[in-house]
């Protein structure tokens, strides 16, 4: 059954068929050439699924982890910072979608290295609530933090036939998960909605998906434009904290391996779009700073519904 504001599955597979006549025209490029993106472009694809554009957006925090910001981004300075783990979840008039799925507390003690960080039990419980009443869950990317709420849950069945998985992230969690907690089967892989696109994928009103490989193989981008008019680009971990997009620094840490090429590329877009763009809001996955601003502002909504 197709829902009023197009974010069913079907629909979306059915978008991308019309999407692949508007790829010709827009990715002309060598297949090794570097990273590059529109928003002109991805603007017009995120418009090519009609029906009612979302009307809020919201955030919750689930977890954090303690670590200095010098590891967030390349030169700052050896000083407290907090790693917000969290979900978004966009509004629609009827249902909601997810960004991210969230983790269990197993999942969340591997961040933490042997140290132990805060783990919201009630906010996890409004995750696995919010996940089981959306009509569809979008995976940034194929870390735990991100991608555990739909691996290790008893809600598998229930789950996984609305999850959006893409190629690369199916096989980076069958092949080299994060952890051996997240790995896959090809069985169980079977059970989620895999597929591939070159450069954007409509999925739904006003919201389409970005390819930005880099800080994992499988790492997309989310861009989501209210009914209002606002916009919204969930960028991952693409940067940790948002100096890393306001100064084009990378991150510094020691334990984490990223295409330095590609992530480069896309700090210096996100920066342009920060720069230019006022009525975009680029919202790091991990910047608890951040979120509190927009939060405060009214940009983000405190908590899931």
């Amino acid at each position: 059954m197709k829902t009023a504001y197009g974010i069913c599955l079907s629909v979306v597979l059915a978008a991308s068929a019309v999407l692949a006549s508007f790829a010709q025209s827009v990715q002309n490029q060598p297949a090794h050439s570097a990273w590059s993106v529109q928003l002109d472009q991805i603007r017009r694809v995120a418009g090519m699924i009609p029906g009612r554009r979302a009307l809020r957006v919201n955030v919750l925090k689930f977890a954090e982890s303690r670590r200095s910001k010098k590891f967030s981004v390349q030169g700052a300075p050896d000083e407290p910072s907090v790693q917000a783990r969290t979900v978004f979840q966009v509004v629609y008039a009827d249902g909601t979608l997810m960004i991210d799925s969230g983790m269990d507390e197993q999942v969340h003690r591997f961040f933490g290295r042997g140290v132990i960080e805060p783990y919201y039990s009630d906010a996890a419980k409004q995750v696995e609530r919010a996940l089981r009443n959306a009509r569809a869950i979008i995976i940034t990317h194929e870390h735990g933090d991100h991608v555990g709420g739909v691996i290790r849950t008893p809600f598998l069945a229930e789950l996984a036939p609305k999850t959006l998985l893409t190629r690369a992230q199916v096989e980076a969690l069958e092949t080299n998960p994060q952890m051996p907690e997240i790995r896959i089967t090809p069985d169980m892989a079977s059970r989620y909605n895999v597929v591939d696109y070159e450069k954007y994928l409509p999925f739904g009103p006003g919201l389409a998906l970005i390819k930005a490989p880099g800080h994992t193989p499988g790492s997309q981008m989310v861009y989501v434009a209210l009914e209002s008019g606002r916009e919204y680009l969930f960028i991952a971990d693409t940067a940790w904290h948002m100096d890393g997009v306001r100064l084009i620094k990378g991150k510094d840490a020691p334990w984490i391996q990223e295409e330095g090429a590609a992530l480069l590329a896309q700090l210096k877009w996100l920066n342009e779009l920060y720069r230019t763009e006022k009525n975009l809001f680029i919202v790091a996955s991990h910047d608890d700073e951040e979120h509190k601003e927009l939060i405060t502002r009214g940009v983000l909504g405190d908590g899931l519904e």
